[in-house]
């Protein structure tokens, strides 16, 4: 598989924890409907929703398994042993937590690509500023994105999407994915604009559960205050 498969919209369909859509099966239904619709792929996390979206359509999957490790903040397939179940539940693209900071095992960025590749798959660096995507471009990184900012202690606040960032980043020649943040059809125009080849849109497509309480709670207030004859 090459990196320009991908080239275009990718779908993030990571259902909350607790939502009736959270389910092996709903999400490859989803992933169906993505791509019936003109996703060139899409992002899953979880073994079991790897696999059944692997099985559900052809379009490449960014794969990844978010767990946590004590002492550890990174939480992004961290370690070599969620690179393992990423690539064996089927994904062709493996996504991994790519910041400066320090991962299970003392597991570099270097080394988290050259485990991916040793497994077949392609290497998506989820970073958090232009630094990080263009040191893990020249460390051997098929895609490289903007995932991360707004979620580490130096870019706490900072403006999403993160269209700033990539410009920076297009120093380096690495496929390039604005991800994070992007709310609309013109956040997606404008990542192509400042240099993007894919940008992924979960929230704002796929997370039934938010929106379906944005509004419910502009309902709310909108029966608060009634409009006067």
């Amino acid at each position: 598989m090459t990196v320009e498969r991908l080239r275009g919209l990718i779908v993030s369909i990571q259902p909350e924890a607790g939502s009736v859509l959270n389910s092996p099966e709903t999400v490859a239904l989803l992933a169906r409907c993505a791509v019936a619709n003109g996703a060139a792929g899409v992002r899953i996390e979880g073994e079991a929703r790897i696999a059944a979206v692997r099985r559900a359509v052809d379009v490449p999957i960014v794969g990844l398994v978010k767990r946590s490790y004590p002492g550890f903040e990174p939480y992004i397939t961290p370690s070599e042993a969620e690179i393992d179940q990423v690539a064996g539940a089927g994904a062709g693209v493996i996504a991994f937590d790519a910041t400066a900071r320090q991962r299970p095992a003392g597991l570099t960025v270097a080394a988290a690509i050259a485990t991916i590749r040793r497994r077949g798959a392609l290497a998506m660096a989820d970073c958090a500023t232009a630094a990080e995507m263009l040191a893990a471009s020249a460390a051997g990184a098929d895609l490289v994105a903007t995932t991360l900012c707004g979620y580490t202690g130096d870019t706490r606040g900072a403006v999403l999407p993160a269209v700033d960032v990539l410009a920076v980043a297009r120093a380096g020649s690495t496929f390039l994915v604005l991800e994070g943040g992007v709310a609309s059809p013109d956040d997606v125009r404008r990542g192509f604009g400042a240099g993007a080849d894919a940008v992924v849109v979960g929230t704002a497509i796929s997370n039934v559960d938010a929106l379906v309480r944005r509004f419910a709670q502009a309902a709310q207030t909108g029966r608060a205050y009634p409009m006067r004859p």
